[in-house]
């Protein structure tokens, strides 16, 4: 079974992007640019249960490692999206350590945690048991997202959770929680930012941010700035960012 090299991956950059669109095409074409790991969203998508299990099963079988935002901090979904094949969760609005311990215990079986036991895709319906158990116990990957001035200033209790992998920053939610929506040169948005990044470095916790736009040099200055974790862009603001870019040449043209 496939492992995300985040676990062991000698301080290198891992590279992935996000999916909010249900239609196989899109898992099947991204899963072959060359991406470590695809996050099939279901925070902010309209994809259901059925439509994650498909994503995930195109993702998983191009060698690319599925893993699933979730829509909240929901035990239940926890256990469909890891029966169906994730091999990780991206948990939303993780505000306190209580919040990143409830989410381990979902993804890992007992003695390790309290997921439900099932015999569906992951565990190759029952056949493939016992590889999964092994398997689960140190492969699973958790990342939570600080997106909330409670998360900031909770972080070190956060980030001393066994069993956090990594973190994501969610800047919008973040700059909003500050009253500050979307001003990512605030002095105070700043100083939050830096806070977290200072107590990951510390507790040698692995960074990481979404990219929103497609932008390649954001992206090498991401980089530069240390995030090991970054997820480049996603499926509808490539799909826009193209389309206007063609029409824009077109429009130079006709001038």
């Amino acid at each position: 079974m496939s492992r995300l090299t985040i676990k062991d991956n000698n301080n290198k950059c891992s590279i992935g992007s996000w999916i909010t669109l249900g239609h196989p095409a899109i898992a099947e074409i991204m899963s072959k640019a060359g991406y470590e790991w695809l996050v099939v969203d279901l925070e902010h998508s309209v994809i259901t249960i059925r439509e994650a299990e498909d994503l995930i099963r195109i993702i998983d079988l191009a060698g690319v490692i599925p893993l699933v935002r979730l829509t909240s901090n929901n035990n239940d979904q926890i256990k469909r999206v890891m029966d169906a094949g994730a091999k990780g969760i991206i948990v939303p609005m993780v505000n306190s350590p209580e919040q990143a311990q409830q989410a381990i215990e979902a993804v890992k079986y007992p003695p390790d945690g309290k997921r439900g036991i099932g015999l569906a895709r992951a565990q190759g319906y029952g056949a493939k048991f016992q590889k999964y158990l092994e398997w689960q116990k140190e492969n699973t990957v958790v990342i939570v997202q600080i997106e909330h001035i409670d998360a900031v200033n909770n972080i070190d209790a956060i980030f001393s959770v066994d069993g956090v992998d990594g973190f994501i920053i969610g800047p919008y939610d973040l700059s909003g929680s500050l009253g500050i929506p979307g001003q990512f040169d605030h002095p105070d948005y700043i100083a939050a930012v830096d806070k977290i990044n200072v107590e990951a470095k510390k507790m040698n916790v692995m960074s990481g941010i979404h990219i929103i736009e497609p932008n390649p040099d954001l992206l090498k200055q991401r980089i530069k700035e240390g995030y090991r974790f970054i997820a480049y862009s996603l499926d509808t603001r490539m799909l826009d960012v193209s389309c206007r870019t063609g029409i824009e040449c077109i429009k130079q043209l006709r001038q």
